[in-house]
This record gives structure tokens, sequence and C-alpha cells, in this order.
């Protein structure tokens, strides 16, 4: 099992039922579905053919549903304009007319920084912000000239926006997403962690707890990463807005500050977006590709999402099959002994300790599995946030949180028959254990979890078994 997950989002090049359980079976984790684009009815399609396949556990795929969010873009251009070198221009969301170029109505400009930029179409057309001349118009001069043309997506690096976190086409998503099972909501274009206050009300009244993933691609976003981090259930580095939105040469840098962060705070952190971008179109991918991903395993990022390459791309299966080569490749390199050992975290309650003890005994009496019972995921989240060298299984009732748990680094996850006290625990182990040919006959186990039973971060006790 390779312990670094493997996210893949769904589209015209792996729509079929066929496709998608031949990820499953080389070893995809989760799909991603992209709510940016079509309408309701092939959303849920999308959905249902994810849950028509079958993972070896015998259970369907995990589902991270990304929200399209608030992206900004020229809109209601009637012809494009080409901008020279030190023209003057005004970007405007409620004016139309010469030398204006038309944005997304429904935001504001509140605070302009100095040095303020706007990127168009990726970057590849620069404006500075000469002054604010209203709420929703900014007066530019060209620094990088080129074509502007409508729908082109629009980029404030510098300059806070006032915008909805969920436009309207984002709440019914979400009701979608919900409805149809999604086990992880992602949230575009967060800004700050006020973002996740906003959507958890509204999937907390629709009845639903799914937890949310914030995906870091804004430079507001950048500067409250702490928080964010802390708040969030998970984060995702989106490297592609992220590059336009700072300086390129910044995001490498970023993307390790935050991979760092979210393991000291044991939340799971996915690396996204342009990872085999040339196996788009080529069958095999770029050596700077595969030190790219390779770079982000030996960081511990928990998961790899692949976008375009299996969404449009020529070859999906191929890049999965290179994922898998790259990540088995890269972790019998990785000396995970003395990675935990080196790990710097801080141990603050009795959860956090018993977690790294179980580690620690697993290591120290040469057991390869440690299993952890958990109804929440918490305990089995906490384990995989130390990095050990065993390999974790964790052990449910609840099916959800058996998906929820296959986007996070080195666990394997099994939905378990009920259990009413601890005492029940070690005979519901070892039968899956032995069920599902983890162990055999001798072979010992660490083993972790809570009491009382089913009460959430209550971990706080150890055992090491043996198979009867």
């Amino acid at each position: 099992m390779h312990r670094t997950k493997i996210i893949a989002t769904l589209g015209p090049s792996c729509s079929q039922t066929k496709i998608i359980q031949r990820f499953v079976d080389i070893g995809v984790n989760c799909f991603r579905i992209n709510l940016s684009h079509g309408a309701s009815k092939e959303k849920r399609k999308l959905f249902d053919l994810v849950k028509s396949v079958k993972t070896p556990s015998g259970q369907r795929p995990t589902i991270l549903a990304d929200l399209s969010g608030p992206k900004i873009r020229v809109s209601g251009l009637k012809k494009s304009i080409n901008l020279k070198q030190d023209e003057e221009i005004i970007i405007s969301n409620d004016q139309e007319g010469k030398n204006i170029i038309p944005v997304s109505k429904g935001i504001k400009f509140q605070k302009v920084e100095d040095g303020a930029k706007i990127l168009i179409n990726d970057g590849l057309i620069v404006l500075k912000v000469i002054k604010q001349i209203s709420l929703g118009g900014l007066l530019c001069k060209t620094i990088i000239p080129g074509k502007i043309e409508n729908r082109k997506g629009v980029n404030f690096p510098g300059v806070s926006l006032k915008i909805p976190t969920l436009t309207d086409q984002d709440k019914e998503d979400l009701i979608l997403s919900l409805e149809s099972g999604a086990d992880w909501i992602a949230l575009s274009f967060v800004r700050s962690e006020k973002d996740y206050r906003i959507v958890r009300s509204r999937i907390k009244k629709l009845g639903y707890n799914v937890p949310i993933m914030a995906k870091v691609e804004k430079w507001e976003a950048v500067k409250r990463m702490d928080q964010i981090i802390n708040t969030f259930e998970a984060v995702m580095v989106a490297r592609g807005d992220l590059g336009v939105e700072i300086p390129g040469e910044k995001v490498p840098i970023i993307q390790k500050k935050i991979i760092e962060k979210a393991g000291q705070a044991g939340k799971p952190v996915v690396i996204a977006t342009q990872l085999l971008d040339s196996m788009i179109e080529r069958p095999v991918p770029t050596r700077a590709e595969i030190s790219d991903v390779a770079n982000s395993i030996l960081d511990s990022a928990d998961a790899l999402l692949v976008t375009g390459e299996t969404a449009i791309g020529k070859y999906p299966n191929k890049v999965i099959k290179v994922l898998i080569k790259v990540i088995k490749e890269t972790e019998m390199n990785i000396d995970y002994k003395n990675y935990f050992i080196s790990k710097d975290h801080k141990i603050l309650n009795t959860a956090k300790a018993i977690s790294h003890a179980a580690c620690s005994v697993a290591q120290d009496q040469g057991i390869n599995t440690l299993v952890t019972m958990t109804h929440s995921g918490s305990t089995a989240r906490m384990v995989a946030r130390y990095r050990p060298e065993s390999r974790i299984v964790a052990m449910t009732p609840f099916k959800f949180i058996a998906r929820q748990l296959e986007i996070i680094w080195g666990i394997k996850s099994f939905v378990v028959s009920s259990y009413d006290s601890s005492d029940e625990i070690p005979e519901v182990a070892k039968n899956v254990l032995k069920t599902e040919g983890v162990l055999q006959k001798g072979d010992k186990f660490v083993m972790t979890g809570g009491v009382p039973v089913g009460v959430t971060g209550t971990t706080n006790y150890l055992s090491v078994l043996k198979i009867e």
C-alpha cells in the first residue's frame, strides 16, 4: 500500500464506470468532482458514477466535492481589447464602455495596497493599480500588454475584495453535493478562517457534518495561513491561482510551510495543480514534474491531486501509474524510523501522548501494524500525524468516517460492526485483521482507541495484542 494518497479529478476523459473502477484497482483513493463545470444533471451523474464502483474492501470510493467559489472574470466585454504598454485602463464591475474592462458584478474594492497589481488570463496580462476611483472601479496602467477577451480570469493581488464566500451557484452545488454523498467539501478562494464558519453553519443547517477543506490560492489566505489551518479540517495547496496571486518563486516555500504547519496541527494537506501537467498531451512526464511529485512526498503531503491530467488528458491511466511508481520509489527511500524520532511535535494532551506512545511501542518492539479504533476518525488522524514506520489500520463502525480517512497519509480504513464496550474491541480488531489478510497467526499489533466508547477525542488506551 502506498502511504501518500491519490485524488483524481473526474472529467470527459474518465467518465465511465470501467475507467473509474480501473483507477480504484490501481490505487486511486478519492475522486474530485469539479463543480465549476456542467449542469446539475451532469454533476449528479458524476457522483452516481463514483458510487457505482467498489474498493477492495467492498465500500465505494471517497468523493471530494470542489465548489467553484467566487472566481472573478472579465464579464460582459462585447469585443476584445488590445492593450498597449503603459496604456491606462479602468477595471470596473459597475460600468461598461470605452477604456473599461468589465469584471464580475457583486464585488467591491475595499483596500488597495501600494504596488497592487491586476493579473488577467493567469498572469499573461499585468496591470498596475494607479488609484481607486470608486468602490467598483480601479484606474490602472498596463505593465505587460496583451489581448483582453471575455470570460478570462482576473486576479487582484494586493487588493482587498468584498465578495461572498459562497456564490448562488455554490449554494446550489453544496446542497447537491451533500445530498449526493460528498465525503469532503473543498472551498475555493478561501481568504480567512471566517469563511469556514459561514460554510459550516450552512452545512449544519442542511443536516450534515461533512468536513471542509480550505483551498489556499489567494494572497489573503497566505497571510492568514495559521488561522486557516487551525480552523478547517484540511487544507489544499492549489498552486494554479496561488502562482498568479503571488510571485511564482515564492510558491515552493509556501507549499513547504503549509505542509509543515498542517502536520504540526494534525490536519491533512493536499498538493494540487500541474503535478504532471505535460501528461495532458504526452504519455510520459518531464523529469521536473517527477521531482516535484517526489519532493511533495518527501515533505510529507497527505495526498496528491491531479486535475486536467485525468479530467481532460489523453492518458489518464498512465498518469495514475506514474504517480504510483513515483510514490512507491520515493517512500521506499524514506527512513521512517528516524523520521518519526526527529519529528518535532508538541504533545499537549492525553490523546496526543497516547498516539505518540503507540507509534513508539510499535517501533521499539518491531511491530509493523498499528490499529486505531475510532468513531470520529480523530484517533487515526493523530497517529498518522507522527508518520510512523508501521502501517496504520483504522477501524470504525461508520462508512462515512472510513471514507473520510482514505485521503489521510498511511491510513487503510475498514468498516466494522458496532461495539458497545471496550471489552469487545480486541476480538473485533482480530477478526478484521484475520479476515482481511492483514495479519496471520502469531503476529502482533499495537492497538489504541478511546474509552468510553463513542466519545470523540478520548484516545486514552494502548494495548499490544497477538493473533492467536
